[in-house]
């Protein structure tokens, strides 16, 4: 059961990331107390992040950056990523 509530969490993400228009994957912005972080800020830190990269063969994984708590789940349109701490959340797709 506990891990049931971030499943969904994570798959309801993963839907809404799959709807709307294709030319911005990134959505949402996040402020932490230093400094306004954009999704975009988020995305490239994730991808520069050697701990998010993608377990082979997993498909679904975490990692963590700065505050931020991401979860990545494989969708047949790439990788849907929702990361999140205290009132913040960011959610991004990447492409395959």
């Amino acid at each position: 059961m506990r891990l049931a509530t971030p499943i969904a969490i994570v798959v309801a993400l993963a839907l809404l990331a799959g709807c709307g228009g294709s030319g911005d994957d990134t959505t949402g912005s996040a402020s932490t107390d230093r400094t306004e972080v954009s999704a975009k800020e988020v995305r490239a830190a994730f991808l520069a992040e050697p701990s998010c990269r993608r377990p082979q063969g997993a498909s679904r994984w975490g990692c963590s950056i700065e505050s931020y708590r991401c979860q990545g789940v494989v969708t047949d349109r790439g990788w849907s990523i929702s990361c999140s701490q205290p009132g913040r959340s960011v959610a991004f797709v990447i492409r395959r």
